[in-house]
């Protein structure tokens, strides 16, 4: 006689990733399952001694998107595993005494060829910072360091990609170039094809008053004249300009990134910061992020990152480190 009672099935890895990302982020969502399918990538887990730290590298490793090795004190990342019921049963740990010593020993992971990216866990951005840009790490490039957030905005009908809000704080022109170029490759990283790059400001004239406008005036002519490639630019523009079809129409603005841009740049961090949290806290945006500008994919993951921002931005640091794996050579 068949039993009456029925075993429920597992769910599958779309449907948890549906769960963690609803319908209205469902541009990040595509991102994650992306990176899922190819296969997870070795990390270092930076001093991963806090449930959060932890907790986000056992989600990205059950969803094969990276391979964490744990680097830190023994001793207290098992004990966090035990205490928030974190499984990492099989997962490498690679002794570290101190937060400093953790980000020297991971980097020499990467120059072994052992990881193919970085992680912040529960330590200071400045002491995980400090250890990656310091000359003797071997990890900077003639190109500056900048952060990029992805932005998965409801009702927006691509994936945002603004910079910097995070690192560089007054960028001068020089380092905007930078800004400006790590953006759009990560963008063609990511599979998005050739970016529309918004360069905010207030206003969409040239003022000598605002030095936002004289930048991106300045950095539209560096695109004409190939120093900075792979996107089409334009600025100054003002956010509802340059992302409100409507609203470009209203003020006149011609112009083949207004109300369609794909990356927004921001004149400096207060501004590139503001924006991204009234995005993520008031919009209901979904938002990972990853450093640019090093040899390797650098994650600043944060405390107050939900799991959905952590999982993106595995999925982000997996899929670049493909991409420069690919483009080694180049």
């Amino acid at each position: 006689m068949p039993s009456s009672t029925t075993r429920s099935k597992p769910a599958s890895s779309d449907d948890r990733l549906s769960s963690i990302f609803p319908e209205q982020h469902a541009l990040m969502r595509a991102l994650v399952t992306k990176a899922s399918q190819l296969g997870p990538v070795p990390y270092a887990i930076v001093w991963p001694c806090s449930s959060h730290a932890l907790g986000g590298a056992v989600e990205a490793a059950r969803h094969r998107i990276i391979v964490p090795i744990l680097v830190g004190d023994r001793e207290k990342i098992e004990k966090t595993a035990a205490q928030y019921s974190l499984d990492i049963e099989g997962m490498r740990i690679e002794q570290a005494a101190t937060p400093e010593a953790a980000v020297k020993h991971a980097v020499a992971l990467v120059h072994e060829g052992v990881v193919r990216g970085l992680t912040k866990g529960s330590l200071h951005t400045d002491t995980f910072m400090a250890g990656v840009i310091r000359q003797e790490s071997g990890l900077r490039t003639k190109r500056r360091m900048s952060h990029v957030f992805c932005i998965a905005a409801p009702d927006y009908p691509d994936l945002l990609l603004v910079s910097d809000a995070a690192i560089n704080i007054a960028p001068d022109l020089t380092t905007k170039r930078d800004i400006v170029q790590n953006a759009i490759d990560l963008h063609h990283a990511l599979g998005l094809g050739t970016p529309r790059v918004a360069l905010l400001s207030a206003v969409e004239t040239i003022n000598t008053k605002i030095q936002g406008t004289l930048d991106a005036a300045s950095l539209c002519k560096m695109a004409d004249r190939k120093e900075i490639t792979g996107g089409v630019l334009d600025g100054p523009l003002a956010m509802d300009v340059a992302v409100s079809l409507e609203s470009a129409e209203i003020k006149g603005v011609e112009s083949p990134v207004a109300g369609r841009a794909q990356i927004l740049i921001a004149p400096d961090l207060e501004s590139g910061n503001i924006l991204v949290k009234t995005l993520a806290f008031l919009g209901k945006a979904a938002t990972s992020g990853i450093v640019m500008g090093a040899k390797v994919p650098v994650l600043l993951t944060s405390r107050a990152d939900d799991a959905t921002a952590r999982l993106a931005s595995a999925a982000i640091g997996a899929l670049y480190a493909r991409h420069l794996d690919e483009h080694n050579g180049d």
